[in-house]
């Protein structure tokens, strides 16, 4: 059995990490802010962080090349990122962070169940048991009793 680590799994584990501090940051930044204005200031930093990577790294791409499909699902993917953010920045703003971010994590179990019903993939007894412990140990995590 091939035990190393793929390029993809290490990036996941950046993300994983990175959202555990954007929990964190956010959970401070946004004490003494409404939050949706601190989304709009998390979402200009990122705006020209990810426009300095494009620039730097030369990924700029010309936009007559993007599919139509492309537009309309990264569209539906910016305005679905820009809900999550909000109800997260709003929910952190009321509510504990050790407790905001396994909820916010169920989205694991959304996606498992998502990809299955509308991107055909399969998951095995073994993945699906997994997820069903995510969902379990988040709620297990978000509630105080």
């Amino acid at each position: 059995m091939n035990t190393a680590i793929l390029p993809w799994q290490v990036w996941a584990l950046l993300a994983a990490a990175f959202a555990a501090l954007t929990a964190i940051f956010g959970k401070v930044g946004v004490e003494s802010l409404n939050p949706d204005f601190a989304t709009l200031i998390r979402t200009a930093v990122i705006l020209a962080v990810v426009a300095a990577i494009v620039a730097t790294t030369g990924a700029w791409q010309p936009l007559a090349r993007v599919s139509s499909k492309a537009w309309i699902f990264l569209t539906l993917s910016g305005l679905a990122t820009g809900a999550s953010w909000l109800c997260y920045y709003r929910a952190l703003k009321l509510g504990p962070a050790a407790q905001v971010a396994p909820i916010d994590k169920l989205s694991i179990v959304l996606v498992a169940v998502f990809a299955v019903l509308f991107l055909g993939e399969r998951l095995t007894l073994k993945n699906w048991l997994g997820v069903a412990l995510v969902a379990v140990g988040a709620i297990l995590v978000a509630t105080r009793r």
